[in-house]
């Protein structure tokens, strides 16, 4: 196992965009040229588009970008900019004689953090423009993909909100990448769940559920659910961890799949409680085939799992606090 960078990825291209009136805003990962798809939704509270397009019995083999957004249900509408700039060249599926670009997508929910900027919402979510602007970003800024922490679809994400958002601390999203036998694994993920964000290794809190808005003490949610502290003030879909996994193997889209599903071991080993009613939690797979090399499937799988894993620290390790006005999301370091 060797550490990579996620740009060693070819034929792949990561931009993002930030909402300058709030906290909020989207991340494109670019295939132009295709790539195979496959997804695993596990969460119980997911926003997502053309998922069922990716299914192994489903026609379509090939996706021309994976669109992770904040805004909730509204930032789908990112998805559509993206698609105007890949129609705009020339990049998509051939129906005929139009090329259809196919761009799943899936969102979080940072509208937490709206209402602490106006009560009841600012309605300032990703839109189309916004999804085209991440694409310029990715083809303009070669160092966009290497950025972490509040960027993107982390812009406005937060961790630990099972004592509330007021006593939340910082998401954010991150990467990390490994080499393997000669293939590439990495994965993006844009961590905003409802648990805690723990270091697999030692089990200690990096982020998560403070005890009071002004504190840094760690609440820890699954000892605290045990003994009796019930998150049923937290809306469904509240929250959410979505994210990509990217490789240069080449693979079928049930290898694909299969991916994106054993992906989510790695969001359990570093998010506690994860995959909850009020999260949507949601990995893509993307395959490029651009390594003809032959694949050892659970190598490949242990890999997938672990970046994925990284990435959340990642996320969480390289997010920076915010305050809106008495309101205040510590980060990891401030620990």
């Amino acid at each position: 196992m060797k550490q990579a960078c996620i740009t060693d990825l070819l034929g792949i291209s990561i931009g993002h965009y930030q909402d300058p009136r709030r906290p909020t805003g989207c991340t494109v990962v670019l295939c132009p040229a295709g790539a195979v798809g496959g997804v695993a939704v596990v969460g119980a509270a997911p926003g997502t588009r053309e998922t069922d397009l990716l299914n192994p019995t489903s026609t379509v083999n090939e996706v021309h970008a994976i669109v992770l957004s904040g805004g909730s249900a509204f930032g789908l509408d990112s998805a559509s900019g993206v698609m105007r700039w890949l129609h705009e060249h020339d990049f998509g599926l051939s129906v005929g004689p139009v090329r259809v670009p196919i761009v799943p997508a899936a969102v979080l929910f940072d509208l937490f953090v709206d209402d602490f900027v106006q009560p009841g919402g600012s309605g300032i979510y990703p839109d189309a423009d916004g999804g085209y602007a991440a694409c310029v970003d990715a083809m303009q800024n070669p160092t966009a993909a290497l950025r972490q922490g509040n960027v993107g679809a982390g812009t406005g994400a937060t961790v630990g909100k099972l004592n509330g958002p007021q006593c939340a601390m910082r998401g954010g999203l991150g990467w990390a990448a490994l080499n393997v036998n000669g293939i590439t694994v990495a994965a993006i993920i844009a961590c905003n769940a409802v648990g805690d964000v723990v270091d697999p290794q030692t089990g200690a809190i990096l982020a998560g559920a403070r005890t009071a808005p002004d504190s840094l003490s760690r609440l820890n949610a699954v000892t605290a659910e045990l003994d009796g502290l019930s998150a049923s003030g937290l809306q469904a879909g509240s929250n959410t961890t979505i994210g990509v996994i990217i490789t240069d193997a080449t693979l079928s889209k049930a290898q694909a799949q299969r991916l994106a599903q054993v992906g989510h071991d790695g969001l359990a080993r570093t998010i506690r409680p994860v995959h909850t009613a009020m999260d949507g939690d949601t990995l893509f797979t993307l395959a490029t085939g651009k390594n003809p090399a032959p694949i050892d499937a659970m190598q490949l799988a242990t890999a997938a799992a672990e970046v994925t894993a990284m990435a959340v620290i990642n996320a969480v390790t390289h997010a920076q606090s915010l305050r809106l006005g008495s309101t205040w999301w510590p980060d990891a370091g401030e620990a």
